[in-house]
């Protein structure tokens, strides 16, 4: 899958930045230039495809 992020702009200046095919915290790491320039983060929703890379360390931890 292609890494993506996508930026979309409401009329009243409004950024929702979006990012796909990224696992984990990589995401973050990917988009902080763009929410840099674009200023204060209001919210933040996380996607399964965060939570993936977790959920395997987890699961690597647990059996060992």
């Amino acid at each position: 899958m292609s890494k993506i992020i996508k930026i979309i702009v409401s009329p009243k200046g409004e950024a929702t930045v979006t990012t796909r095919g990224f696992t984990g915290s990589s995401c973050r790491d990917a988009s902080k230039f763009v929410e840099q320039a674009l200023g204060q983060r209001i919210g933040e929703r996380l996607t399964a495809e965060f939570h993936q890379q977790h959920q395997a360390r987890q699961e690597t931890q647990q059996r060992h």
